[in-house]
């Protein structure tokens, strides 16, 4: 039986590219050549240049002087973005706690269940989990708008060059915190909610500072 051969078009190429991007296959400073990336492919120029566009309107990708690459950080970006995410979480899980659904009680559960299960889980698998669990509260605030802005927001960030969840102890302190904000969101304590997620925000803000200066001694 002939095995059967993926047709990509601009939406599969751009969905690949993003996801790629977003698991740090693709590291700052790296070029995405239209020529390379449509022989990869099997396509036209023409999908590839649209995909790499919706990247770029993104901030995925940035212009260089030979086409686009993945952005290098911007300190003051990154700050400005957990400033502004600081106040959005503690938005979110306050309104999770007034609207959760018991499917959403039950995903956030199972989520912070596989988490505490981890054997020494890589630095990756740890921001994908992290950002999983968060991703459930988001859907559980069942604010589309709100959802959507806390999307594009943690996108920016993995230009950072760590994640704060490397940090000797923070995984299991991070575990911790998210149990407690489950807790809230459960019993639907709205108040508690948006504290603690602020809190654990911020204490994500510090850390990551911690990181930037430690990156610019070098």
């Amino acid at each position: 039986m002939a095995t059967a051969v993926a047709r990509f078009d601009r939406d599969s190429i751009f969905t690949t590219l993003r996801r790629e991007i977003l698991m740090g296959v693709h590291p700052p400073g790296t070029a995405l050549r239209e020529i390379s990336l449509s022989e990869r492919f099997g396509v036209s120029r023409t999908p590839v240049r649209a995909a790499l566009s919706r990247l770029e309107h993104e901030r995925l990708l940035e212009r260089a002087n030979r086409g686009l690459r993945v952005p290098q950080i911007d300190p003051q970006e990154v700050i400005q973005i957990y400033d502004l995410r600081v106040m959005l979480e503690a938005d979110a899980a306050a309104q999770a706690a007034r609207r959760r659904s018991e499917a959403d009680v039950l995903r956030l559960e199972a989520l912070l269940e596989r988490d505490r299960t981890l054997e020494s889980p890589s630095d990756q698998m740890r921001l994908n989990c992290n950002l999983e669990f968060h991703d459930a509260i988001h859907d559980a605030a069942h604010n589309r708008v709100l959802g959507d802005l806390l999307d594009r927001l943690s996108t920016h960030l993995i230009h950072a060059p760590h994640s704060t969840l490397s940090i000797p102890e923070r995984w299991n302190a991070a575990l911790d915190e998210h149990s407690d904000l489950l807790k809230a969101i459960v019993d639907q304590r709205p108040e508690d909610a948006g504290r603690i997620a602020r809190q654990h925000m911020e204490t994500a803000r510090e850390l990551r500072l911690a990181l930037l200066r430690e990156a610019a001694l070098g």
